[in-house]
């Protein structure tokens, strides 16, 4: 006896139904390339670190500039570390002025990693931890030198609708990069104003990148 055969949906409803299942695993799925957690932000930056230094020397300073700096854009938060770093002022910017101050500070951190992190000596950077802290997230983590050496680094992470990314970085655990940053930028504001300061930061840039290619 041969059972009866079941007759196949319409082709616009097979069409329905797999596009029903897609927006479900897109639900269930991070997006490709966002990070689940502040760790694995700083995970995926340490990991784009550690190649830049291992291909440190032929790259060159240039180099290194150029493959980190869209690395830090995605996963720093450079709007927030900035108007932080501007202080009470920020608020009277224009918007032009408030993006020029942003990038000029991006300009900066970039060239301040590519000249320090130049080349691979066996360093390692290991993230060791992560602690809840509403609204955002503490992420311990080190740098392990060839010698055996730690120096230990801290990231205040804040959760966009995009991912995790850092907001203030503390060098041994305790020093707040904003705070250094804010009491720098202060007297640079007070005596020269926004544009001093976005004047300042690209001759830093300059400076690194120039010390870089030495």
């Amino acid at each position: 006896m041969a059972w009866p055969r079941r007759r196949s949906p319409p082709a616009a409803n097979r069409a329905a139904i797999a596009a029903v299942v897609l927006l479900v695993l897109a639900c269930l799925s991070p997006a490709s390339g966002e990070a689940a957690t502040g760790a694995d932000t700083i995970r995926r930056f340490y990991d784009a670190l550690m190649g830049t230094m291992r291909e440190g020397s032929s790259l060159g300073a240039k180099g290194r500039y150029a493959r980190l700096a869209p690395v830090i854009e995605q996963n720093f938060d450079l709007p927030y570390m900035t108007r932080m770093a501007v202080g009470p002022s920020w608020g009277r910017l224009s918007k032009d002025k408030q993006q020029e101050a942003t990038s000029a500070l991006a300009r900066e951190i970039a060239a301040t990693y590519a000249s320090r992190f130049d080349h691979y000596s066996g360093q390692q950077l290991q993230v060791t931890g992560e602690q809840k802290r509403d609204p955002g997230a503490i992420v311990d983590s080190q740098i392990v030198r060839a010698d055996g050496s730690v120096v230990a680094i801290r990231y205040l992470m804040r959760e966009e609708e995009d991912g995790w990314r850092v907001a203030d970085i503390y060098l041994s655990g305790t020093i707040s990069e904003l705070a250094t940053r804010r009491s720098e930028f202060a007297s640079v504001l007070h005596r020269d104003g926004i544009d001093g300061l976005i004047a300042a930061l690209n001759r830093k840039t300059d400076a690194l990148m120039r010390e870089a290619e030495r």
